[in-house]
């Protein structure tokens, strides 16, 4: 199952609560509009139906089926830089 360094822990808790309306809500990570666009990320509510849940320290990722799947053996990891985040992914160690 995906997880989450401290950073990225972190940054999703940082860009949560920065969006009140989605209080209690996390990052929801999907396939892009094609297979070789990579990833999407949205900051949502609730997950979708069929989602899988991630939760680190009481940050929220939910993981649409085909990215759950892909993404099963990765560590979301995070830099933040003067209030700009950039997400990445790593093999777990």
């Amino acid at each position: 199952m995906l997880t989450l360094t401290e950073t990225a822990t972190t940054a999703v808790k940082a860009i949560i609560s920065g969006t009140p309306e989605v209080e209690g809500g996390g990052l929801r990570i999907g396939q892009g509009l094609d297979e070789n666009q990579g990833f999407a990320i949205s900051v949502v509510a609730n997950p979708l139906p069929g989602d899988s849940t991630v939760e680190s320290d009481g940050a929220k990722v939910f993981l649409e089926p085909t990215a759950s799947a892909v993404l099963d053996d990765k560590t979301l990891d995070a830099q933040i830089d003067n209030g700009s985040v950039t997400f990445a992914l790593v093999p777990q160690v």
